[in-house]
């Protein structure tokens, strides 16, 4: 995942451990509701855990879960019951908790009496806040201890804290409760198969806010239609995608799920409220990335492309400006994560921006071509291609530091990211021995991010009528191929090398990231047929998808994080990669294979799974400390069956292009309220053969080929040309 190098299990969650997601906060808990502090549990809110020890007892017993149902991204209904202390088995009292997670939570407890007889309860919650930030509850190191006061006044509980200047808080507000400064208690008497209910709400205290205004609004459902805020953003939400029914439900469901899941993620720029940006994943990075961010809104085009462009603009906001080793900025390079609060102080670099990715750059360019063919208003994007020049700016001056055409990193200090591409764990890129490659380091995916963010940004000049600037990055693009397939091809393997390393050796293990490469066009076509044999082999195709590294190399194994586990985004990406050169079957082959994978987990794609063959485990195998939900895993549903559908868009050329290539196992497919320009689309897809209605006024239905950006690039040269 983005920005850790994982090599414990500190932030491992453990089965049946219940997640709930809405913007910047979650909750995380055990099966029956309880929140312990000594585990990676609690309610965080701004990268702050404001609650750590949240237990219900009754009559001095734990609950026993029964259920844990999750209804929606931000809201659980717990069901567990009451043990019995006379040792009887079954017990009359069953309870009920219906948690909503907001800026904190609210949580409505429902004791029900079964039995013939009134039942007297001792409802006692016991409570914690140790205001630790997320980076030490993941990596379960507790390194600040917070001055506490706690006051107790009638139905409240307040808890404020104060570390050097900076001072926290949270409310408790419990209607009807007995107070004390580390518990809620109730003494009720629920009459026989009758039951007692009560609400609690947990916000944030601040210092401008009393016990009373912190809470005001938070949970209200302030328009008398029973929709909290949570439930309100989510149908505006809804409103807004497509409406998807699919021959096949498994995968229909799957679909369902990502949207969901991609609803969840969304968070708002503090600074501009109106953009809404997509957060890399639950729990732990619930907040803005520079390179999961951006593939993430890519993927997710056909869904809400106003994604795409407010992730472009947030990052536009934070581009580097100034050279600073500490937090890795340099004048036009993205960030690569964004830490708020407290935590920033915790954080790689130190600051609340942390720079050290070397493949942010390049993607924001390529992606920002990409939302140029979506029909956004042209000051808009006109907008950002300043950026889009800084950008390209930093890839010559920075990242390709010693001249040699390609694109290095090497971390500028020792608290940095020491891998700084998409596998950026500390031994992620080794050599076919297992030997790790030494920095710095250029990536073979990276190349193919640049000359994308080349092609794109050549064609966008192209577009504006600008020959000279388009002719002069169609030129570099078409260097840059010539010069990759000369120095990282190995030709005696018939694969890619994954990097070169700091003495331009090629780092000669067989990868998944070359799939990468296929997708944005470096790849010669003579070499792409045994790229794509090595990427099907058994090596590398476990059965459930592509490991991240062939199983015959020095550094495989199948529970590591990037030696050998299965993506379903990387995945996703190949498949892409692979259609574009031709190669359907195995492209259907991959994408129906993690749409299998996805019925094991009810129909969500975890961040990664291990990359054991489906000959040896009829399962795919969870890995322990995986993301879930994840915004690439979440968008990679729809990139795989878009794809597949060859669904591509250029409003500025007047085009819309559809030509179906989706096995006959996925049905017929129906979508209704398709973003396209300023209208909604409705398409169908009945035995193979695509309709569209709805089209925009100069848009026009292709059945065939879709142009790249690399072709349109060429096309344009051409003509200018001739």
């Amino acid at each position: 995942m983005a920005g850790w190098n994982v090599d414990t299990a500190a932030g491992a969650l453990g089965a049946g451990t219940v997640t709930l997601v809405e913007g910047s906060s979650f909750c995380i808990s055990a099966p029956n509701g309880d929140m312990h502090a000594e585990l990676p549990h609690g309610v965080f809110v701004h990268d702050t855990r404001v609650l750590s020890g949240w237990t219900l007892r009754i009559n001095g017993q734990l609950l026993e879960s029964l259920a844990a149902e999750t209804r929606e991204p931000y809201r659980a209904l717990f069901v567990g019951r009451v043990p019995r202390s006379d040792g009887h088995a079954d017990t009359p009292l069953i309870v009920q908790r219906l948690r909503e997670v907001g800026v904190g939570i609210q949580e409505q407890v429902t004791v029900r009496n079964h039995s013939l007889k009134p039942a007297r309860c001792v409802i006692a919650l016991s409570i914690e806040s140790d205001f630790a930030d997320l980076f030490e509850v993941k990596e379960a190191r507790i390194k600040r201890r917070w001055d506490q006061t706690h006051q107790a006044t009638r139905a409240t509980l307040s808890i404020r804290a104060s570390w050097q200047d900076v001072r926290k808080g949270v409310v408790i507000q419990a209607p009807g409760a007995v107070v004390s400064p580390e518990a809620l208690t109730y003494e009720v008497l629920v009459p026989p198969h009758g039951q007692w209910t009560t609400i609690l709400t947990v916000v944030p205290d601040t210092e401008n806010a009393g016990a009373e205004g912190a809470s005001v609004g938070a949970f209200a459902h302030a328009e008398g239609d029973g929709m909290s805020p949570r439930d309100r953003r989510r149908h505006e939400w809804v409103a807004k995608i497509p409406v998807l029914q699919m021959g096949n439900r498994s995968i229909e469901r799957t679909l369902r799920r990502s949207y969901d899941d991609l609803g969840a993620l969304r968070i708002e720029d503090p600074n501009h409220p109106e953009r809404v940006v997509v957060a890399a994943g639950a729990p732990w990075f619930m907040t803005l990335f520079g390179r999961d961010s951006l593939w993430a809104s890519e993927m997710a085009l056909p869904v809400d492309p106003s994604l795409a462009l407010g992730t472009l603009q947030t990052l536009a906001d934070r581009q580097g400006t100034v050279v600073d080793p500490i937090s890795e900025e340099e004048p036009g390079k993205i960030l690569h994560e964004v830490r708020l609060d407290v935590s920033s102080g915790l954080s790689l670099g130190g600051k609340s921006n942390y720079y050290g990715s070397v493949d942010a750059t390049p993607l924001f360019v390529m992606i920002l071509g990409s939302v140029s063919r979506w029909g956004f208003a042209k000051d808009t994007i006109d907008a950002l291609l300043p950026h889009a020049d800084r950008a390209l700016d930093w890839i010559r001056d920075y990242g390709d530091k010693d001249g040699d055409g390609f694109v290095e990193y090497q971390r500028l200090n020792p608290e940095g990211l020491i891998n700084q591409g998409w596998k950026d764990s500390w031994d992620g890129i080794n050599f076919a021995d297992g030997t790790l490659a030494e920095p710095p380091i250029a990536l073979c995916e990276v190349q193919a991010y640049v000359y994308a963010a080349y092609s794109a940004r050549a064609w966008m000049a192209y577009d504006a009528g600008d020959a000279t600037l388009g002719d002069e990055l169609a030129g570099q693009a078409k260097q840059l191929k010539k010069q990759f397939n000369e120095q990282f091809w190995i030709p005696e393997r018939g694969f890619y090398a994954v990097a070169l390393d700091g003495r331009k050796r090629q780092v000669d293990s067989c990868a998944s990231n070359m799939g990468h490469c296929l997708w944005l066009g470096i790849v010669d076509e003579d070499k792409a047929p045994q790229v794509v044999e090595r990427l099907m082999s058994p090596e590398m195709f476990s059965g459930w998808g592509v490991r991240t590294l062939a199983s015959d190399m020095g550094a495989y194994n199948p529970v590591s994080y990037h030696n050998g586990s299965v993506w379903p985004h990387d995945n996703a990406l190949i498949v892409a990669g692979l259609l574009r050169y031709g190669f359907i079957a195995e492209a259907q082959r991959i994408s129906t294979a993690l749409l299998e994978a996805a019925e094991y987990s009810d129909g969500r794609l975890p961040e990664l799974f291990c990359g054991f063959s489906r000959d040896e485990l009829a399962a795919p195998v969870p890995y322990p400390t995986a993301c879930s939900p994840q915004a690439w895993a979440a968008t990679t549903p729809i990139l795989l069956v878009t794809s597949l559908m060859r669904y591509d868009t250029h409003v500025s050329r007047g085009g819309f292009w559809l030509d179906p290539v989706l096995p006959k196992s996925y049905g017929d497919l129906h979508i209704t309220n398709a973003p396209l320009a300023d209208g909604r689309i409705t398409i169908d897809i009945a035995n193979s053969v695509p309709s569209v209605q709805g089209l925009p006024d100069g848009v026009v239905f292709h059945r065939g080929h879709r142009p790249w950006m690399t072709e349109l690039v060429d096309q344009a040269n051409l003509r200018r040309k001739a």
